[in-house]
């Protein structure tokens, strides 16, 4: 009669499988690690529990059954799922399995940043899967913050809730974009910040640029519009609604008719690109990346 108090354990397929193998219960046993009468007593219970005979033993032979040879069958796929399980575990544990969510700005993609950290995580941990979106800046830190997003990258000046932090991973400079026909387009040389001050200018997400530009030339910038992202930025100066100070890196990426970059008079107004992340992350995939970002990150 099957026995329904108690299951099967582990200790018990083990045994049978070693068993099995080797058809000698002294072989089977030192394979094990354990006595001969453990493993009769374990071989025992297993029978006892499944209510049918694995094993037929004489004092000369040992022969499997008909029914141990199919438990044998499916106790291996047992234990070979049991040892796939434990290994992907402790792969995660170590960061190489997962998956990250990492939310950014254009222009961290314009600058080659996404991408040069993206290849050097993989390289590293194929395991773990990496899920990207362009997200408006001003929505990353929140979203960082409650879970949503593992990583951000962003344009800093910015404020970053309690319990972020973050690492810059490129520095370069403000230029500035111009219609093709506009005033602006058939100088030469560097534009002084004086010369913005009556003319429309388009804002990009990150404004600091602008902000800095007006301060340095003494006057309150004349806001034409918000659209949001640099390439919608660049849109409207290329229609000829207004001039925009945006990072030089889209400078050396996004070419648009209509548009010509000029640089900007005085010390470089510094752009940079950052990539944040919470200060006390729990997933070890995210742990491994922000040990490898802070490597990479410029002084």
């Amino acid at each position: 009669m099957v026995n329904t108090e108690k299951q099967l354990e582990l200790r018990h397929y083990r045994c049978v499988v070693a068993v099995a193998h080797s058809l000698h219960f002294a072989r089977a046993a030192f394979e094990l690690g354990i006595s001969p009468p453990a493993l009769s007593k374990q071989i025992q219970e297993a029978e006892s529990l499944l209510g049918t005979r694995l094993f037929l033993r004489s004092k000369r032979s040992v022969a499997i059954t008909s029914a141990g040879a199919l438990f044998v069958i499916e106790a291996q796929r047992a234990l070979a799922q049991l040892a796939q399980a434990q290994e992907v575990a402790r792969r995660a544990g170590r960061g190489e399995l997962g998956r990250l969510e990492i939310g950014y700005v254009g222009s961290a993609v314009y600058s080659g940043v996404l991408q040069q950290a993206f290849a050097r995580f993989r390289a590293t941990h194929p395991g773990v899967t990496l899920r990207s979106r362009e997200v408006a800046m001003e929505l990353l830190p929140a979203m960082l913050e409650q879970g949503q997003l593992d990583f951000a990258f962003v344009r800093p000046p910015m404020h970053y809730p309690e319990g972020l932090d973050s690492v810059v991973l490129l520095r370069d400079r403000f230029v500035l974009a111009v219609p093709e026909g506009g005033a602006l387009a058939a100088g030469a040389g560097a534009v002084a910040p004086q010369a913005l001050a009556q003319l429309p200018l388009i804002v990009p997400e990150q404004e600091w640029g602008t902000v800095e530009m007006g301060r340095r030339g003494g006057f309150a910038p004349q806001v034409a519009s918000r659209p949001g992202s640099l390439l919608a930025v660049l849109a409207q100066v290329s229609l000829g609604a207004g001039c925009a100070i945006v990072p030089q890196a889209v400078m050396n990426s996004i070419t648009l008719p209509g548009v010509r970059y000029r640089e900007l008079a005085g010390p470089a107004i510094a752009s940079e690109i950052a990539v944040a992340f919470r200060r006390h992350e729990a997933n070890s995939a995210a742990r491994a990346w922000i040990a490898q970002l802070r490597a990479a990150a410029v002084p």
